[in-house]
C-alpha cells in the first residue's frame, strides 16, 4: 500500500475529513518513523600530570561512597556522578608516558614513531595512529540530518601551549591529524558569532533578489529557467540559514566576555570561564554536541597563584609521596580543576533544554580525565575518569572499581550510549569483551 493510501487510510480510521491529510502528512507516526531523539552532548575535559591517588579514589564501592578532598566540590552532582577506578591505558609503543598518555588517551592507538623524544623514553614519537572518540563521534552525529550542527564539535582550550607536539594535543580527526584547541575566548566568540552581522546584512540583499529573479525567470527560455529555479533554490536555502542563525540568537545571545583577559597563567580562572560560559552558549544554539576543552597539557608547569601554591604544577607532581606539602598542593590543584568541572555542570543545570524537558545537564555527560593515574610514578594504571550529567543514560551516583581494565572499554562506552555501536576503537587488542559492564544497568 503506497504511503498516500495509508494516509487516508489513517484518517478514515480516525473517522474526520479528507480535509485533515495536509496537516498529518508530515507527522512521523503516520509516515511510520520513528519520532526523533533526544539531543545527546558529550563533553570531555582534559586536567594534566595525574592526581593524588589516596585524595582522590572513594575507599567505598556502589553508591554509599565518600567524597574525599579533591573531589569535596562535586558534593552537589554525587548523585549524578560516576567515579571509575580501574581503567588503565594499556596502549604500549613509541614516546614517554606523558605523550603517550594524551595521545592515546581519546584514541585508544599507539603513536606513530617520530622525531619527539621524550625524557623518560628512549624512542621518540610523533602524532597518533588513529582519530579521537570525541571525533568518531561528531563524524557520526554529522552524518544524520536530526543530529546535524553548524560546527560538528569545538576544541576549547585554556592555556594549551601555543607548540604543536605531542605533549600538547589530544584530539585526533585522523592518523596524523592533530586537531589544535582555541585557546582564545575571543577568538572562539569570533568563531562562533563573528559572521552574525555579515549574514544580517545578507537578508536585505536576498528579499529583493527573490522578485528580481522571477522577473527574469518570465522572460528567458526553459533551460534559462531551470538554472535560475537552482540559483532561487540555493537563495532560499541561504534564507533558512539566516532564519536558523536568528532563533538561535534570540535564544542564546553571544554572552558579554570581559575585556582584556590575557594568555598567561594567573588569569587561568577567568579564561576557564569565559570558555565554559561559551561553550554552553554553543550548546543552547545547538552549535555543537560534542566540545572537548582541553587545560594546560601534559608535562604542564603551570603556576597557580591564586591558589597560594609556590612552585609550578609538573615541578610539584614529581615530588615523592612522602612529601606532605607537595601532596597538599597536588590535592588543591585537583581541587581546583574538580571546581571548574562543577561550574560547567552547574551552567549546565541551571539552562533549561531549549525545546524540551528538564535540564541541559539532563541530555549532556561530561568526562573528566587526565593523561596519568599519578604524576611522580608516571603510571598509566587507574586513570582517573569522572562522569557528570545524564546525556547517555549510565546510572548514575556510584563508585565503580574495575578490575585493571583497558580504557578502550570505556570509549566504546561512550558510543554506546550516543547510539553509535561500533565494536572495536583504537587498537583492537584492548577492547576485550567490548562496552564495560555495568554502566547502564
Amino acid at each position: 500500500m503506497s504511503r498516500g493510501l495509508g494516509r487516508r487510510a489513517f484518517i478514515r480510521g480516525l473517522g474526520v475529513s479528507a480535509a485533515m491529510l495536509p496537516f498529518v502528512a508530515g507527522l512521523p507516526s503516520v509516515r511510520g518513523e520513528e519520532r526523533p531523539r533526544r539531543k545527546q552532548r558529550l563533553v570531555i575535559v582534559f586536567s594534566p600530570n595525574g592526581i593524588v591517588p589516596k585524595t582522590f579514589w572513594p575507599d567505598e564501592e556502589g553508591a554509599n561512597f565518600t567524597l574525599k578532598e579533591s573531589l569535596k566540590p562535586l558534593a552537589p552532582f554525587r548523585d549524578r556522578s560516576l567515579i571509575l577506578h580501574g581503567l588503565c591505558d594499556k596502549v604500549k609503543g613509541d614516546g614517554d608516558q606523558h605523550m603517550r598518555g594524551i595521545g592515546c588517551l581519546l584514541t585508544g592507538i599507539e603513536l606513530f614513531p617520530g622525531n619527539v623524544l621524550g625524557g623518560c623514553s628512549e624512542h621518540p614519537a610523533g602524532w597518533s595512529r588513529g582519530l579521537s572518540i570525541d571525533q568518531e563521534l561528531k563524524g557520526f552525529l554529522q552524518s544524520q540530518a536530526e543530529t546535524r550542527t553548524r560546527f560538528g564539535s569545538l576544541e576549547f582550550g585554556v592555556m594549551v601551549a601555543e607548540r604543536a607536539d605531542t605533549w600538547t594535543r589530544m584530539v585526533y580527526e585522523g592518523p596524523n591529524k592533530p586537531l589544535t584547541p582555541i585557546n582564545d575566548p575571543y577568538q572562539m566568540f569570533s568563531r562562533l558569532y563573528g559572521q552574525a552581522r555579515h549574514k544580517e546584512n545578507l537578508a536585505s540583499v536576498l528579499d529583493g533578489l527573490q522578485q528580481e529573479l522571477r522577473t527574469v525567470a518570465a522572460a528567458v527560455s526553459v533551460e534559462d529557467r531551470r538554472l535560475l529555479e537552482e540559483h532561487a533554490a540555493l537563495v532560499r536555502q541561504t534564507e533558512n540559514e539566516i532564519r536558523e542563525m536568528k532563533a538561535n540568537a534570540s535564544v542564546a545571545p553571544p554572552p558579554a566576555l570581559p575585556s582584556g583577559v590575557k594568555q598567561q597563567d594567573a588569569e587561568m580562572p577567568q579564561l576557564s570561564k569565559m570558555q565554559i560560559d561559551l561553550m554552553v552558549n554553543s550548546f543552547v544554539a545547538d552549535f555543537t554536541r560534542i566540545a572537548t576543552l582541553q587545560y594546560n597539557y601534559s608535562t604542564s608547569d603551570a603556576a597557580m597563584p591564586w591558589l597560594n601554591i609556590a612552585g609550578r604544577h609538573h615541578d610539584i607532581s614529581h615530588c615523592p609521596d612522602t612529601d606532605e606539602e607537595a601532596q597538599k598542593n597536588l590535592t588543591r590543584i585537583d581541587q581546583w580543576y574538580c571546581e571548574q568541572v562543577v561550574y560547567l555542570a552547574r551552567r549546565l543545570a541551571e539552562t533549561p533544554e531549549p525545546g524540551g524537558g528538564g535540564s541541559m545537564l539532563d541530555n549532556t555527560l561530561i568526562v573528566w580525565t587526565n593523561e596519568l593515574g599519578q604524576g611522580n610514578s608516571h603510571t598509566h594504571e587507574n586513570i582517573p575518569f569522572v562522569l557528570i550529567g545524564g546525556g547517555l543514560d549510565f546510572r548514575m551516583g556510584r563508585s565503580i572499581k574495575f578490575p585493571s581494565l583497558p580504557h578502550n572499554r570505556l570509549l566504546l562506552s561512550l558510543a554506546h550510549g550516543m547510539g553509535h555501536r561500533i565494536e572495536r576503537f583504537g587498537n583492537p587488542d584492548y577492547c576485550g569483551e567490548g562496552a564495560l559492564p555495568g554502566l547502564t544497568g
